[in-house]
C-alpha cells in the first residue's frame, strides 16, 4: 500500500473522527430549543466556514464561481440538497428507531448507496467487477458492512441492558425515515463527484491539491443550508413552544456560552469534510468513490471508540463491549482491504 493511499485512509479516521465527537459540545447547550442551536451551528459550518475557507484559497473569490454555468453548479447545489434532507431525516429515525439500529439502517444503505452508485452511474462498473482491485474494494465494502451491522449489534444489546429505548419507537415509521435518510445521505457523495470540475479549475488556479475540493463546498453546503436552515426556520415561527426570541431572552452569559458551544460543534461537524477532503485528494482517481465507504465505516467506528472513552458502555456489561470490539476490529481490517485494492 503506498504512502498516498494510507495517509488518504487516515485523514478519512481523521474526519471521521471529528464526526463522531461534534455533537459533544450541544449536549451542553442549555435553554435553547434544539432549532436554535441548530441553526447557529449550521450557520457556522455550512456558510461561514465553507466561504472563509474558499476566500483563503482562491485568488479570486467571485471570478472563479462566475467562470461556472448553471449545468455545473446545480447538480453539486443539489446533491448538497438532498444531503441536507437526508441529514434532517437522520435525527428522526434515531427518534423512532433508537440510535443502534437507526445508525446501523442508515449508515449501511448510505454507504452502500454513496459508494457505489457513483461509479456505476459513472460508468465504472467495469472496473469494479473486471480488476482485481475492483474486486478487492467491493469485498472491502462487503466487510465493512459486516462490521457496521456487528456494532449495530452490539449497540442493540447495550441498549437492551440499560434499559434504553427510542422516544417514540414506530418500527414501520423508523425503517421508512432510515431508508430515505440512507439514501439522501448519499448526495454528498454524488456532489463531490459532480464537482470534479470545479476541483480541476481550483487546481489550475494553484490551489493545493489536498484543497482544491475545499471550493466546491461553498455550493454543497449551501444546499444542504438551505434545506436545514428552512426547516429550523419554519418550525421557529410555526410551532408555538418554540421561539427564537424566548431563546435570546436569557442571561447574557448564558446566550455567549450557548453561541460558542453551538458555533463549536458546527466547526467541528465542518472539519470531518475538510479531512474528507484530504483523504479524497490521496485516493488514486479511479478508486475515489472509495472514500465515502471509508468515511462512513470510521465514522461507526469513531462513534463507538468515542462512546467507549466517555464511559458510555461502562454498564452495558461485557458481552455488548466484547461484540463492539469485533465489530471495530472487522471495519479496520474492511480499510486495510480497500486500501490493498486501491494499490493493486
Amino acid at each position: 500500500m503506498s504512502d498516498a493511499i494510507t495517509m488518504g485512509i487516515v485523514w478519512h479516521l481523521v474526519g471521521a473522527a471529528s464526526a463522531a465527537c461534534f455533537y459533544a459540545p450541544f449536549k451542553r447547550v442549555k435553554e435553547w430549543s434544539w432549532e436554535t442551536m441548530w441553526s447557529i451551528g449550521g450557520i457556522v459550518s455550512w456558510v461561514i466556514l465553507p466561504s472563509a475557507i474558499s476566500l483563503a484559497l482562491l485568488p479570486h473569490f467571485w471570478d472563479y464561481y462566475s467562470a461556472f454555468g448553471a449545468s455545473t453548479l446545480l447538480p453539486v447545489f443539489l446533491f448538497g440538497a438532498m444531503w441536507g434532507i437526508g441529514n434532517i431525516n437522520y435525527g428522526l429515525t434515531m427518534r423512532y428507531l433508537g440510535m443502534s439500529m437507526g445508525i446501523g439502517i442508515a449508515i449501511g444503505i448510505t454507504l452502500i448507496v454513496g459508494t457505489l452508485m457513483t461509479p456505476i452511474l459513472g460508468g465504472k462498473f467495469s472496473v469494479l467487477i473486471g480488476t482485481t482491485g475492483g474486486r478487492m474494494t467491493l469485498l472491502g465494502v462487503f466487510v465493512a458492512l459486516i462490521g457496521v451491522a456487528i456494532v449495530t449489534r452490539a449497540g442493540q444489546l447495550k441498549e437492551r441492558q440499560m434499559g434504553i429505548r427510542a422516544e417514540e419507537f414506530n418500527l414501520k415509521k423508523g425503517l421508512v425515515l432510515a431508508v430515505i435518510c440512507g439514501i439522501f445521505s448519499a448526495g454528498m457523495s454524488f456532489a463531490m463527484d459532480a464537482a470534479r470540475p470545479m476541483h480541476e479549475a481550483a487546481a489550475a488556479l494553484g490551489v493545493n491539491a489536498m484543497y482544491v475540493a475545499l471550493p466546491s463546498y461553498v455550493i454543497i453546503m449551501g444546499g444542504g443550508a438551505l434545506v436545514n436552515l428552512g426547516f429550523c426556520f419554519i418550525r421557529l415561527a410555526k410551532v408555538p413552544e418554540l421561539s427564537i426570541k424566548r431563546d435570546f431572552s436569557q442571561a447574557k452569559s448564558l446566550i455567549i456560552s450557548n453561541i460558542l458551544l453551538s458555533a463549536l460543534g458546527g466547526t467541528m461537524w465542518y472539519l470531518q469534510f475538510f479531512f474528507y477532503a484530504w483523504g479524497h485528494a490521496s485516493i488514486p482517481a479511479k478508486y475515489d468513490y472509495m472514500s465515502w465507504m471509508l468515511h462512513m465505516s470510521f465514522y461507526v467506528l469513531c462513534g463507538g471508540l468515542v462512546g467507549l472513552i466517555l464511559r458510555e458502555w461502562n454498564n452495558a456489561g461485557r458481552r455488548p463491549v466484547g461484540v463492539l470490539s469485533v465489530g471495530c476490529v472487522v471495519i479496520i481490517i474492511a480499510a486495510n482491504i480497500v486500501g490493498l485494492g486501491m494499490a493493486s
